[in-house]
């Protein structure tokens, strides 16, 4: 981030999602679609409480 060499407890704690279908879609099938997006991998580790581990590797 912009400030993260200044202040080391600088945090990104929001991410902007913008979704955009290019076929016409019912409401139904937006929500379904949204639905799926929510249940990504990426989506769920950013939801959850993260743990970093570092290991050396000879």
């Amino acid at each position: 981030c912009e400030h993260c060499e200044e202040d080391t407890s600088a945090k990104i704690d929001t991410f902007n999602r913008a979704i955009k279908f290019t076929a016409a879609l019912d409401d139904k099938q937006i929500e379904r679609l949204l639905q799926i997006a929510d249940k990504c991998p990426v989506h769920k580790t950013l939801h959850s409480q993260t743990q970093v581990i570092t290991t050396l590797v000879p």
